[in-house]
Order: C-alpha cells, then structure tokens, then sequence
C-alpha cells in the first residue's frame, strides 16, 4: 500500500475525527469518503482549516509528535486591536496554566486576509474592533492559540490553520480536500 497524504479544509464546527459515537456532530468522514487515513494531529471543533490526514503511521508522527515541533501557522482573528507589547509576548512565550509556551512567530495581518464566510459568523460587537494576526507555533497544546490570545487580553473569535510543515491550505473552500504528495520516508 502506497502512503497516501489528503489535505482537507475542515469546516467550523466539525469533529476533528471520523465517528462520532452519539451521532449528533458532524465528523471527517462527512468530507473525506477515504478508507484507512487518519488526521496527522487535531484541530479543535470550533476552529477551522488544515487537516492532514495520513495512511502512514511514520507521517502522522512526524507531523503530530509535539517532539518534532514541526511549524503550525494560523491566522486568528482577535477582539480588539493588539498593540505591539500584546504581539512581542505572544511571540516571546505566554505562561499559560501549563507552563510557558515556546517562542512563536507573530506578525500583524494588514489588511485583513479575504476568507470564506463562517456560518454562524462571529460575533461582532458595535464598539469593539477585531484584527487579524498570523501565528507560527512549533508545539501543539490543547486549545494553545485561543489560551494564548486570551491571557495577552485579545480573546480568539475565529482561528483557521492555513499551514502544516510543508503543506498549505491554499484555495481549498471549508469541507473540500485533495490528494497531496506525500514525502520519502
């Protein structure tokens, strides 16, 4: 059997996984018709973007194994506009309850990227601006980007994964995948 890499756009409020034993949320398996691959990591349920999903068990390792600290970018868009102070500490490593995040690659978003509309849309408030920042993380805590923006005072309301190691979202739209090449062990 060939090693087979699929790249898929998971849409906002999917399961990150390809069942779901109470059968009320959608899953991968709603997108992705292919037998025997499985996501190389997670992405949350309320986030959106990048899955790779694999056939290869080396693959999914290198790509998930927090070890390997293979580079994660995301583009999030945040309550209010951060100032610089609030982007060198993301960048510099926030103590979270966890313990302190590694260093991460941090840069303002200007103009905003064009992205798909969500369903439901965040939620906007009158009075209060949003921004768009890129965040390159080299590990994968559980829900690290959203406790990040938060503990810096600029809470998440929309996260989407555009790059995983070498591979990017590109124009794929939420719920559509494609066979990707997969690299020599």
């Amino acid at each position: 059997m060939r090693d087979r890499l699929i790249l898929l756009n998971k849409p906002f409020n999917v399961l990150c996984q390809f069942t779901d034993e109470t059968g009320r949320k959608r899953t991968l398996g709603d997108f992705v018709p292919v037998k025997d691959v499985y996501p190389a990591g997670r992405l949350d349920y309320d986030s959106e973007g990048l899955v790779v999903l694999t056939n290869a068990g080396w693959l999914q390792h290198r790509i998930a194994n927090p070890g390997l600290k293979e580079p994660k970018t995301y583009w999030v868009q945040v309550e209010g506009a951060p100032e610089d102070a609030a982007l060198e500490r993301l960048a510099g490593g926030v103590v979270l309850n966890d313990g302190l995040t590694l260093p991460a690659t941090v840069t303002r978003l200007e103009p905003a990227p064009e992205v798909w509309e969500r369903h439901p849309p965040i939620r906007e408030r009158r009075n209060i601006p949003t921004a768009w920042i890129a965040m390159i993380l080299r590990e994968g805590r559980n829900r690290q980007v959203r406790r990040m923006t938060a503990a810096v005072g600029h809470p998440a309301l929309r996260l989407i994964r555009v790059r995983v190691g070498d591979w990017e979202l590109g124009g794929l739209k939420p719920g559509e995948w494609r066979d990707a090449q997969a690299p020599r062990k």
